[in-house]
């Protein structure tokens, strides 16, 4: 039997795991960057100087829920980390990226076709009608290959060089569709290459819905920080308790701050701010995660900044409540803030962001 001081070092060693990692992400989160300098300030010796520091408090496995809404960047975030820790991707790995990355640009473009003909916008070259009647008809499965990805890639240019499917992208708020289509889609000639291997930056950008439980191992500075991705749709939600137990450290919560004018996918119909912030809600004030960290992660502020500057972009449509500028930045981001901390009901519980 484990004696009583046993149990009390066992507990303040995982409190003080638990508080040290909160500050460690908090600090990493807080960087609002793009992947590509989030990896160049990660080299810094400020973090290297806060883990020596504050080693003493990790005395064992730090494990991580990363929990939030479908598309609010779990899976981004997983792939971040393992680039800044320099972990590669398997070669199976890549190629399934690839396969990935060449459905994103198809079932991409057809759903901008689709939008273009229910919100009425006409072509700019009549021909591009028969472009998307034929876009329409391919193959988006996952196991699309180079050879008959390449075979529609003439038919994606005519399509893509359309102004009025460029019209329907920047309306992308009325229907469903991801931030990461038109990456790619600029990016058409090289993805289209035989000798194309998505790099890190593309691997950033591909987007693939989480089915199941995944966890993934990284070392820093000697500590073994394992984190557990679980799908965020709604059918995937009923995981999550599964994954809880004593050995979790904190619970990494992230929040697509850019989606405050999009509906869920899922009911075409539920603002998707408010749905992220009604399963914050449940998982802050839950009495099962009671002495467990919580970070929040305010994720896409680029996106968001794009919007907050578009001037036929407006929070107060979706939110009369808000009274700060809806042109300025850090007007949205403290409302947004504020609106997930404010539904903690008991203020002693710590939320880090």
């Amino acid at each position: 039997m484990e004696s009583a001081n046993n149990r009390r070092e066992n507990t303040l060693s995982k409190l003080s795991c638990s508080r040290c990692c909160g500050d460690l992400f908090g600090y990493l989160l807080r960087l609002r960057v793009s992947p590509e300098e989030l990896e160049q300030r990660y080299k810094s010796r400020e973090i290297d100087k806060f883990l020596e520091k504050d080693k003493h408090a990790f005395r064992r496995q730090v494990k991580l829920l990363l929990l939030g809404a479908g598309e609010s960047g779990k899976s981004t975030f997983l792939k971040q980390m393992r680039i800044i820790h320099r972990i590669n991707f398997e070669p199976d790995l890549i190629r399934e990226y690839q396969h990935v990355i060449y459905q994103n640009i198809v079932k991409g473009m057809q759903v901008l076709c689709d939008a273009r003909d229910k919100l009425d916008i006409p072509w700019e070259h009549p021909t591009s009608q028969l472009a998307a009647n034929e876009a329409i008809l391919f193959h988006s499965g996952p196991k699309l290959d180079t050879d008959q990805f390449r075979q529609y890639v003439p038919i994606i240019n005519i399509l893509w060089t359309d102004g009025a499917i460029r019209k329907a992208y920047d309306r992308r708020r009325e229907f469903q569709i991801s931030d990461s289509v038109s990456y790619f889609l600029d990016e058409l000639d090289r993805v289209s290459r035989l000798d194309y291997v998505p790099t890190h930056r593309d691997i950033l950008h591909c987007r693939k819905a989480t089915k199941g439980v995944f966890e993934f191992t990284i070392r820093i500075q000697n500590i073994p920080f394992v984190f557990v991705d679980v799908g965020g749709q709604r059918t995937q939600r009923q995981k999550w308790t599964k994954c809880f137990d004593c050995s979790v450290t904190s619970i990494l919560f992230l929040v697509s701050t850019s989606e405050f004018d999009q509906v869920l996918a899922e009911d075409r119909k539920t603002n998707r701010l408010e749905e992220s912030r009604n399963i914050f809600d449940t998982i802050v004030n839950n009495t099962t995660f009671q002495g467990i960290s919580i970070i929040l992660f305010l994720n896409k502020t680029d996106l968001l900044q794009q919007k907050v500057k578009n001037p036929e972009t407006d929070i107060r449509w979706y939110y009369p409540q808000f009274t700060g500028n809806p042109h300025s930045i850090l007007d949205v981001q403290n409302f947004i803030l504020q609106m997930f901390m404010n539904v903690r009901k008991n203020t002693k519980t710590p939320i880090y962001h």
